[in-house]
């Protein structure tokens, strides 16, 4: 049991905690949530010991053993596998003995203990956690050295898993994960044998991996039973009470105080005026809870465009050897909204920089719409920002010829408000960062949107302030993301990138995450290609049903243009003799109305009809 008592904690004269406690049963995965910078980390430090208590205690079991992720894995020549067995420290110490010892009595003890703690099937233990984190059999014998360092933070996080301590940190552990990666974590969790405290901002790890949420806010700890999306609902059903209690004291204190200021001059009074007085200096003050600050997220609306947007024809590219993809045939509309499945390295990010038009096709046709504009943004990009240098200056370099206040308002659209717009990078935090950089690559109202992992660095509520803008965002939307709550509520298609080829996945992202869990090998392509064969595929009709949506959202906006013109035509103050010119200009608009009405219905049955052959062929 993790027993946080009273404690306090200072950093800079700034409190994190103010005689804030909470205990953690032994064996329970708990979600360690909180507004950022309110000190989640630094609880972390606290639990570990690196850092001293101004007051309170944190107690543990004696001989528990704490672990996690604190950096990642040195760039050496040990093998990933080596690397893994070696972070537990106690199997390694034994071997190492049992190799020199040669008292019986010794070495009966370590064979024993070696026996106790399991150690003959570790190497299978740590071969199986590093393929869950993403890494076959080959890659497990080659050297750290040869991986960069998101890669080697994966070989960190394996280690201390399969060291299994008493008590396991993690810091944002999905951060430096694929979806496969994220899902396998999650159910590797739920059976783990110990006691588990995660700081996350993935609602997805929040509600399937833990089964308790412990809350940071106001220098206090509380913890709560149940998955997050539970615990969200208990807190805003909270702040409605204590906003209505609030709200009760405040319209008695206004009664009581006007009672006093009425009549306590008065002699025949001042005696019930007195008692006002007593009772409002014992009135408990009841705040109303401060709700999350609003965050959000401006994305500047395109013009439309004359579907496809893209269209790919028997296309192969990759990096100059042989093509990663190959035979794409491919079609994206505007209105679209398409998450890219598959394991790292199957060629999500190549896919990704050929429509973006940063890899040329090394055989077919690629045709983008003459007026097409592509915003990207992918996770490296937030390491390529100029870190001397504030947000400010970044936007101005891209608008040198427009005013410093819209520029500001461009960057408080996306919450970077005056003091962090004159900040330098260097010292933004990296939410900050990566608004910075979405605001970047949506900066010219792109048609088409680019995401791969947005989502790495903001917290839950600039994940739902996301979420909401892409919902609104007028253009279309390619996402990569090992968020499920995002691609859940974004994507309405998705593509599967597997064995050279992409593939649209026609069942759901839960299909697809049990399908995981279950093992690569059952993870099967959709037999039908994105290709436009003679029979109309699945994207043809999607085409098509988007075809007709827009006719529809035609008519609709016209009907609605027809009835407001209509009104005004119906006015008799229109056709006084000084207005006559006017009443023809109406007239004039109402004919044109009627007339756009008739083509766009024509359109409408149009397209109706070729989705109807569609559907039925």
């Amino acid at each position: 049991m993790l027993k946080i008592e009273d404690i306090t904690y200072s950093v800079e004269g700034r409190p994190l905690f103010e005689g804030a406690s909470a205990t953690i049963p032994t064996g329970h995965k708990v979600g360690l949530v909180g507004r950022n910078g309110t000190g989640k980390t630094t609880l972390f430090r606290l639990i570990r010991g690196e850092l001293a208590l101004e007051g309170g205690s944190i107690t543990l079991p004696s001989r528990s053993r704490i672990g996690g992720v604190a950096q990642e894995v040195p760039s050496s020549e040990t093998s990933l596998l080596d690397t893994v067995l070696q972070a537990d420290e106690e199997r390694t110490a034994l071997l190492a003995e049992a190799d020199t010892a040669t008292d019986p009595t010794r070495i009966a003890e370590i064979q024993s203990r070696l026996t106790d703690i399991d150690a003959w099937s570790a190497e299978a233990r740590a071969s199986s956690i590093l393929k869950g984190l993403g890494f076959d059999s080959d890659k497990q014998k080659m050297p750290c050295s040869a991986f960069s360092g998101g890669w080697r933070m994966r070989v960190a996080l394996a280690g201390v898993l399969f060291s299994q301590p008493d008590l396991l940190l993690l810091d944002e552990p999905t951060n430096y994960l694929d979806l496969e990666g994220a899902l396998w974590l999650e159910s590797y969790l739920q059976k783990y044998p110990h006691t588990v405290i995660i700081i996350s901002h993935d609602r997805g790890l929040l509600n399937r991996a833990v089964g308790g949420i412990l809350h940071l806010d106001d220098r206090k700890l509380t913890y709560w039973s149940g998955p997050y999306d539970q615990f969200a609902r208990q807190m805003a059903e909270r702040r409605a009470v204590q906003a209505a209690e609030a709200k009760k004291q405040e319209a008695r204190r206004a009664h009581l105080q006007s009672f006093v200021d009425r009549f306590r001059a008065k002699a025949t009074k001042a005696t019930q005026a007195q008692s006002r007085i007593k009772m409002l200096e014992k009135m408990t003050p009841i705040t109303a809870p401060e709700e999350a600050k609003r965050v959000a997220f401006t994305f500047p609306a395109p013009e439309e465009l004359s579907p496809p947007i893209v269209n790919i024809e028997g296309a192969a590219v990759g990096y100059g050897g042989p093509p990663v993809l190959r035979k794409l045939s491919l079609r994206i509309d505007q209105d679209d909204r398409i998450a890219l499945l598959g394991r790292n390295g199957e060629g999500k990010s190549t896919l990704s920089k050929l429509l973006a038009g940063k890899l040329e096709a090394a055989e077919g046709r690629v045709h983008r719409s003459s007026k097409l504009r592509i915003g990207y943004f992918a996770q490296h990009q937030v390491d390529e920002l100029h870190i001397d240098e504030t947000p400010l200056q970044h936007i101005q370099r891209l608008r040198p010829d427009e005013g410093q206040a819209k520029n500001r308002a461009r960057l408080a659209g996306f919450g970077l408000m005056a003091e962090q717009a004159e900040t330098e990078v260097g010292r933004l935090s990296g939410g900050q960062k990566a608004r910075l950089s979405l605001l970047l690559a949506t900066i010219d109202a792109p048609h088409l949107l680019i995401l791969d992992e947005p989502t790495n660095h903001l917290d839950i509520e600039s994940r739902e302030a996301l979420v909401e803008a892409l919902t609104e965002y007028s253009g279309a939307v390619i996402l990569v993301s090992h968020d499920m709550h995002l691609l859940s509520l974004v994507a309405d298609r998705l593509w599967l990138v597997k064995g050279g080829a992409v593939t649209p996945f026609t069942e759901d992202l839960e299909a697809y995450r049990r399908l995981l869990l279950a093992g690569d090998d059952d993870i099967k392509p959709t037999p039908k290609p994105v290709e436009k064969p003679r029979k109309a595929s699945r994207d043809d009709i999607l085409a098509l049903r988007a075809e007709v949506r827009k006719c529809e959202d035609r008519i609709a906006k016209l009907e609605e243009m027809h009835a407001k013109l209509s009104a005004k035509l119906a006015d008799p103050a229109l056709y006084d003799d000084a207005k006559i010119h006017e009443l023809e200009s109406w007239n004039r608009k109402f004919a044109e109305c009627e007339e756009a009405m008739l083509k766009a219905e024509s359109l409408w049955i149009e397209a109706q009809e070729r989705l109807d052959a569609a559907e039925s062929g």
